[in-house]
């Protein structure tokens, strides 16, 4: 009788295994070749588990394992946050934390400075523009996924940061810097002559919208017939920011469309009866994101001209995933399209005009318009003037070109 008790346990214990076993599989939805996959997985980590030379923390080894996974797309912009990160990461929301005024990009691993707020931590340190970011608070960049950098720059009002700074032609430099609420102007304008405008956007923040539609009206009062748009150095940010210049200034019709791996898609759409102004753009190479969709918009319309360099490339949508251990993922779920369909990602926006910059131009909000050391500004003013007196806003004769 014990003997087919202990069968029958056995066997409903076997089923019981079996039935878990498939419940999982279905739900991950694995296949035979995706059951080996995670069975090298287990693997390794009861390996390590059982013979490295250290007792080894099994969390550590999952967040190890994840930070991998995220890493190995390739994605700067996607990023593993262990429990610490994505709860700094959420804090921030609360406006408790800050930052030292910079604005950086990410490319073939390394990190440099694309623009310094003025009188921000960073601007009063000497911080400059080209300025490249070798470690963070003793941590090399190299061991630092590029999505972290940004958070663990970032932080409580009040707290201080290191940075180890490498700048051409000079030794390395160790920067101590305080964390501050950071909260700038981001859009500056004035007239050039009595009939052409400037407008600067630094970057796109919540009220840029609202800022930009303040300097457009002043110019159209001062009697402007067009405008020079410059997005130089301008990392990009809040999107709907974007979309409501958008709106202000690109024909009725497609802004952008978000279209995500299943093809879903979300437009954005403009319902301005016709272009005012003809404008020209001025990008470079570290022209990104939403400055690069209304650029984009605006070139695709045939209302604006760009002038300058190919854009940085950055036209991709990141949201933030609670995970079940205090821990998150940013991670990359769609991206942007022009109006015509160009993806921005990887490709940039190509200048109509190309001309090269050897030196950086004006740092943000300076107005300063010297076009003898500027010939990307003194370009976009002869094109601008040149349209303006012929009285057009379509480009459909290619002036520029001749």
């Amino acid at each position: 009788m014990k003997k087919k008790i202990l069968a029958v346990v056995f066997l409903v214990s076997l089923i019981s295994s079996a039935l878990t076993l498939g419940l999982v599989c279905f739900l991950l939805d694995l296949n035979s070749k995706n059951a080996f996959d995670l069975g090298r997985f287990f693997a390794a980590m009861r390996f390590i588990e059982g013979n490295y030379v250290q007792e080894v923390d099994r969390g550590r080894l999952i967040d190890g394992a994840i930070s991998g996974m995220v890493n190995s797309l390739g994605d700067p912009h996607s990023v593993y946050l262990a429990p610490q990160l994505y709860s700094q990461l959420r804090a921030e929301t609360t406006g408790a934390f800050g930052g030292i005024g910079v604005y950086m990009s990410f490319k073939n691993g390394g990190v440099q400075i694309m623009n310094v707020i003025p009188d921000g931590p960073g601007y009063r340190a000497g911080l400059l523009a080209g300025d490249e970011i070798l470690a963070v608070n003793g941590q090399p960049i190299e061991e630092i996924s590029p999505g972290e950098v940004a958070i663990k720059i970032r932080g409580e009002i009040g707290t201080n940061v290191e940075l180890l700074i490498g700048r051409e032609g000079e030794e390395d430099k160790i920067y101590n810097l305080t964390r501050e609420n950071i909260k700038v102007q981001t859009v500056a304008g004035k007239m050039i002559d009595d009939k052409l405008g400037y407008i600067k956007i630094s970057n796109f923040s919540e009220n840029t919208g609202e800022e930009f539609k303040a300097r457009l009206n002043e110019l159209e009062n001062a009697g402007m017939k067009g405008f020079i748009l410059d997005m130089r150095q301008n990392p990009g940010g809040v999107i709907t920011s974007c979309i409501e210049i958008a709106k202000q200034i690109v024909p009725a019709g497609v802004i952008t469309s978000v279209i995500q791996r299943d093809g879903e898609k979300e437009v954005y759409e403009s319902d301005l009866p016709a272009a005012k102004y003809p404008i020209i753009v001025l990008l470079d190479g570290n022209s990104a994101s939403a400055a690069e969709l209304l650029s984009g918009a605006l070139q695709d319309k045939k209302v604006a001209l760009v002038v300058g360099e190919r854009s940085y490339g950055k036209g991709s949508v990141q949201t933030l995933i609670p995970m079940m251990h205090e821990d998150g993922l940013k991670l990359t779920i769609a991206k942007y399209y022009t109006p015509n369909g160009r993806s921005i990602d990887g490709e940039g926006i190509s200048p109509d005009v190309e001309v090269k910059l050897l030196a950086p131009p004006n740092q943000m909000y300076d107005l300063r318009l010297d076009a003898a050391s500027d010939p990307q500004l003194a370009k976009a003013e002869e094109l601008l003037e040149h349209q303006v007196d012929a009285g057009k806003i379509l480009f459909d004769d290619d002036f520029w070109r001749k």
